[in-house]
């Protein structure tokens, strides 16, 4: 199901962001979080594979869009960490979420006190050197020159524009300094575990059955089903 949930917003406004639902069980409310910027839309078909093969185990999930996002009408130069955090609680208190299961950077906007799992958990200060990396590559094929730590500079003091997406300069000092959370109530899922490579290594979005399968079988086999909680 795609529908919208009402996401809140700094100065205590209200937008109704996307929202994809995949599932009736009751075994669980998982809220996923994607990965952050281009990473996203690479994963974006895969997570809603994993989703399918969730519902079939009785696990109802949801996606979340927040500002900045995908068909967002906000724009990503005016979002923080700190406003996605804060808007990602909202997301899994509307939803009366459970779980949750969030992918590489997606990590740093896990809500606290829910259970769940990391799948290839990337930090901050990672994703921003990635996204350097990417863009110094595209600046060099249309024949521009400069060094990464001159982009870095730029981006703590001006912001930046990084593999398509306006990065301010505060959301990049937040990332640079964000790591993602650790303690007993979350579980990394490496991609060792998943099975064979990342799809956001990948210039095009995919999608990937077995590791999908794989995924979505490592996190229902860690839930109880309704009926063995009512036994």
């Amino acid at each position: 199901m795609i529908a919208t949930w009402p996401c809140p917003l700094a100065d205590g406004a209200v937008s109704e962001e996307l929202l994809v639902t995949i599932g009736e069980g009751d075994a669980a409310s998982l809220l996923i979080i994607p990965p952050l910027f281009a990473e996203q839309n690479l994963m974006r078909r895969q997570l809603v594979l994993i989703m399918r093969h969730l519902a079939d185990a009785g696990i109802t999930s949801h996606l979340p869009d927040l500002p900045g996002w995908n068909e967002s009408l906000l724009p990503s130069s005016e979002q923080s960490l700190a406003t996605w955090r804060v808007a990602m609680s909202e997301a899994a208190r509307h939803l009366d979420a459970t779980h949750v299961l969030a992918v590489r950077s997606g990590a740093l906007l896990v809500p606290s006190g829910l259970k769940g799992w990391l799948y290839a958990p990337q930090s901050g200060d990672k994703l921003i050197r990635t996204m350097i990396r990417a863009q110094g590559i595209a600046d060099r094929e249309a024949g521009k020159a400069e060094a990464s730590d001159q982009m870095m500079d730029k981006g703590r003091i001006e912001g930046l524009q990084l593999v398509g997406w306006d990065v301010s300069s505060e959301l990049f000092r937040d990332l640079q300094s964000a790591d993602f959370p650790g303690g007993d109530l979350l579980t990394v899922i490496s991609q060792e575990e998943a099975g064979g490579s990342g799809l956001w290594l990948r210039a095009e979005p995919g999608e990937d059955l077995k590791q999908a399968q794989q995924i979505a079988s490592l996190i229902a086999n860690s839930i109880p089903s309704s009926s063995s909680e009512d036994a």
